[in-house]
């Protein structure tokens, strides 16, 4: 929020859509109208609350932007000149910070800073047409509000983590959206431990990566997935119909893969 507040273009508004019961106290002012949302349901909601905040947004392009990550001061300029230029879906770069950055100026936290290694690098400057629009994550991106109702937004039978925004990209490219890498639209995630892999949401990675390749023909998730067969957890390749589970991973397997020191799951 103090990030939307060093905004070179404000945002009209902003809209929170909490997954837990009680929203933060003492919240600090991000210079534009708030609106607070309660979205239940467990474990962790995220299409429905990423589809309730969409349906409470009044304006014309929404950007998305998880809970953990700074948006750097030209983000919301990046995105609007974005969509004024073309349609599509819009993608910023994301920089995952350690441990010790804190909540530091820009200029720190774009040393501080690391790329994805899994991303392809940013232009620039303006947009670069990327064809695979699986290159969606849910960490920071932006559509016209028009085309997020064309697909009737997130399928929110992807329960849990993983899976909904490749869905949601996968339903925009075949409606006929492009999807664009956007300049100067960084944002900083805030660190937090990690499990490599993410043993912690084992199960619904299975469930979410089965639907959706009951509905789109292929596998999401295949790094995870991988890493997974590599343990042992399950039998599965990338032209299998379906996963079969061997075993669910231990509470003790759990516990090992978490690493409070890696920026990338």
């Amino acid at each position: 929020m103090r990030g939307l507040a060093r905004q070179s273009v404000p945002p009209g508004e902003l809209v929170i859509a909490w997954m837990q019961p009680d929203q933060a106290p003492a919240l600090p002012d991000p210079g534009c109208p708030v609106r607070h949302l309660h979205v239940p349901g467990e474990p962790m909601p995220l299409a429905a609350a990423r589809n309730r905040a969409a349906e409470a947004a009044s304006g014309d392009l929404l950007i998305f932007l998880d809970i953990d990550c700074i948006p750097g001061p030209t983000l919301v300029a990046a995105y609007v000149e974005a969509a004024a230029a073309e349609r599509g879906l819009f993608l910023g770069e994301v920089l995952y910070l350690p441990p010790e950055a804190g909540d530091a100026d820009p200029a720190m936290l774009d040393r501080l800073g690391r790329s994805h290694p899994a991303r392809p690098p940013v232009p620039e400057s303006g947009l670069r047409l990327e064809p695979d629009a699986g290159q969606l994550w849910g960490l920071s991106f932006a559509l016209p509000a028009a085309a997020w109702r064309a697909v009737r937004g997130m399928d929110e039978a992807y329960v849990g983590y993983g899976g909904e925004e490749t869905d949601l990209a996968a339903r925009l490219a075949e409606s006929g959206l492009p999807t664009f890498w956007v300049a100067g639209a960084q944002a900083y995630h805030q660190h937090h431990p990690v499990h490599v892999p993410p043993l912690q949401h084992f199960s619904a990675i299975l469930a979410n990566a089965a639907r959706f390749r009951a509905r789109h023909g292929r596998w999401c998730m295949t790094y995870w997935l991988d890493q997974f067969r590599a343990a042992g957890l399950i039998a599965w390749d990338a032209d299998a119909p379906a996963i079969r589970l061997v075993r669910p991973p231990s509470a003790d397997e759990i516990a090992a893969a978490l690493r409070p020191d890696a920026l990338f799951s």
